[in-house]
């Protein structure tokens, strides 16, 4: 039985919870905008620099809603922290560790992020949008990087980790090419502070349901996958 964190039946459970919720936050959030948003909002939106002054018009349409959506955004970036871990355990080797610890970094930066979020949410309550929008986007830049930037390096590590660990995970067989690409390209969705979400975002991450979910129920019945040796170019 396997005694390292994060364990069978967290690991097993955050495989299986963590990219669903993610899938659930990102779904949501696009939702969310395209229902408070009117189409000439959206347009209006869509023209502008950043996606951030959409967002804080769609939350003072629409506070419950656009509330709902970052809260399960959030709960599932921190499911997924011991979900990459148990599929770094599963894989075994320094890549694969490495991947992970990436991976978990760029999960801290869009927990950054989240606080960022709701601050301005709160701060179109207290001000006004149109003033709470003007000081925001003043000092955007800086909100979103974060203190000497350490939130960006930090984002950086889930693209550079969700293609080592996707390697890490193709070589030992633990996963196929086609869901080892699934989690390459979930890796590779937006980051950052008051974005909104598209279908494709809904549409990589529902691919990574599929990579994880059959591994945290294989994971909780007790049988890991075992490693399959020497790969193969076209598999599962």
């Amino acid at each position: 039985m396997n005694t390292y964190f994060p364990g069978r039946w967290i690991g097993g459970s955050a495989l299986i919870l963590g990219p669903v919720v993610m899938c659930a936050g990102y779904l949501l959030r696009h939702l969310s905008t395209i229902t408070a948003l009117t189409p000439s909002q959206q347009a209006w939106a869509g023209a502008q620099p950043f996606a951030a002054y959409g967002q804080l018009l769609a939350y003072t349409s629409e506070p419950a809603l656009l509330t709902l959506s970052y809260a399960v955004f959030a709960l599932g970036a921190m499911l997924l922290f011991p979900a990459f871990v148990a599929l770094a355990q599963q894989v075994g080797g320094g890549l694969a560790f490495w991947g992970a610890t990436l991976l978990v970094a760029g999960l801290f930066s869009r927990l950054y992020s989240a606080g960022a979020d709701q601050t301005a949410f709160q701060l179109t309550e207290a001000i006004g949008l149109d003033q709470a929008t003007h000081a925001i986007m003043k000092e955007y830049v800086d909100i979103s990087y974060g203190p000497w930037r350490v939130k960006s390096w930090a984002s950086v590590g889930q693209y550079a980790g969700s293609l080592l660990l996707a390697i890490a995970a193709w070589r030992t067989g633990v996963l196929g090419t086609a869901r080892a690409l699934m989690l390459l390209l979930a890796g590779g969705t937006w980051m950052g502070v008051l974005k909104g979400a598209s279908l494709p975002d809904v549409l990589v991450t529902a691919l990574l349901c599929v990579a994880l979910v059959p591994l945290g129920v294989r994971t909780l019945r007790d049988r890991p996958p075992a490693p399959a040796g020497c790969p193969k170019l076209l598999s599962w």
